[in-house]
């Protein structure tokens, strides 16, 4: 194996840099790549320091690092970079620990026709990855997450995320950054992706075909989420902006209210997955009982019968005897009830039968699965609940966001 211990900067003496051999840059060493790098079938490049590529990156083996190093690989070219190589697998694979993209040579200079996986830190510098155009496809690990996504930098095409951690989609298209949020279940190797379209659905998923209740779709964006290994449904948060979301979806016009509408393929129509609005109208979120095509629409307002609950969605836990619960007025009439309250990435914060307006409530402290702190006090944010109860004609459901302040 050919171990870089030193500062090694090679310049442009010939096309392209073959590796069919094994190379293992240590920690504390800095490589740079003025020409076209390709890793063979036969070659193993091990990255624990920083690598710089500034051409075109094509992988036909295995690109890797040591677990407990923080190796980091810059793509911080000045032309456009091609991202390519076999499909992986069990052989053949990219898995960078921290990765950098930074190339300001196009609005979307990077070229992803392969899949590519993090482990850390994609760190979105400047430059869209175009991953649609190509087939490609970014992978986040367990413990992977990423950073300074924005309007110039994000991938535009399929984001895969596995394990259980809350999760903002890095996903867009043209020039517009449209995450989606979501937690995965309790399994470790459950996998979700997320891909989002500027585009109108109608085409290959009718918006004439719809539940009644369904008033008007989106007319201009899409996502597609799937679940490729898992079994646990998910809430879902999906983004709006007014730059790209058609201005009806946030006109409450003739007893409608902005959901979640899921193309459901069984049926062959538009369905109603629900959902709530913050309420500065960025974000809706609800929990989906399906995957596949998803988009926002107005959808006619459910005709609710008075049942005496009254919401207060406020908590400051802080002792003062003002809003120190989650306090839902009139609850002990209905003691058959569930409570489940999410983060808003959708990670299962709380949750309890029986609640009532005593001693069985939210006081802003985490009860959640593994991925959140048992028993520490959740930071000051916005939450979402789902109420269930049962009345002496019918099972119902409530659903909102409530507002924890740790400040007051």
């Amino acid at each position: 194996m050919l171990s870089f211990a030193l500062c090694c900067s090679v310049s442009n003496v010939k096309a392209q840099l073959l590796n069919p051999d094994q190379i293992k840059v240590e920690p504390g060493t800095l490589v740079s790549v003025h020409f076209d790098f390709k890793n063979t079938t036969t070659g193993e490049f091990i990255n624990d320091g920083q690598v710089h590529l500034f051409h075109h990156y094509t992988n036909d083996g295995k690109v890797d690092f040591t677990a407990t190093q923080q190796g980091t690989t810059y793509f911080t070219g000045q032309q456009e970079q091609i991202i390519d190589g076999d499909i992986p697998s069990s052989s053949v694979y990219s898995r960078f620990k921290n990765v950098v993209f930074d190339n300001e040579a196009a609005a979307s200079p990077f070229l992803l026709a392969t899949d590519i996986s993090v482990s850390g830190n994609s760190n979105f510098q400047k430059g869209i990855i175009d991953a649609d155009s190509y087939n490609g496809k970014v992978i986040f690990e367990i413990n992977g997450v990423h950073s300074n996504t924005s309007n110039n930098s994000f991938v535009d095409g399929r984001v895969a995320k596995i394990g259980t951690a809350a999760f903002e989609y890095p996903v867009g298209d043209a020039n517009y950054y449209r995450p989606s949020l979501h937690a995965n279940s309790a399994d470790n190797s459950d996998t979700y992706t997320s891909h989002y379209f500027l585009q109108n659905s109608d085409p290959s998923y009718p918006h004439n075909s719809k539940q009644d209740n369904i008033k008007l779709i989106d007319d201009t964006e899409y996502w597609e989420i799937t679940k490729d290994k898992g079994d646990t449904n998910i809430v879902l948060t999906l983004t709006l902006n007014r730059a790209t979301t058609p201005a009806f979806i946030y006109e409450d016009s003739n007893g409608t209210e902005i959901q979640i509408v899921r193309w459901d393929v069984a049926s062959g129509k538009w369905i109603s997955e629900g959902g709530v609005t913050d309420d500065a109208q960025t974000m809706v979120t609800a929990q989906v009982s399906g995957y596949g095509i998803f988009t926002l629409a107005r959808v006619t307002k459910p005709i609710e019968e008075e049942d005496d609950l009254i919401v207060h969605n406020a908590v400051s836990p802080n002792g003062d005897g003002k809003n120190d619960f989650f306090f839902i007025k009139g609850i002990n009439k209905y003691p058959d009830n569930t409570v489940e309250i999410y983060n808003r990435w959708g990670v299962l914060v709380y949750q309890t039968s029986g609640y009532n307006e005593s001693d069985r409530v939210f006081r802003g402290f985490s009860d959640g699965r593994a991925t959140v702190n048992r028993d520490a006090g959740l930071p000051t944010g916005t939450y979402f609940y789902i109420l269930k109860y049962r009345t002496n004609a019918q099972n119902k459901e409530k659903a909102g966001y409530l507002y924890i302040n740790q400040n007051n």
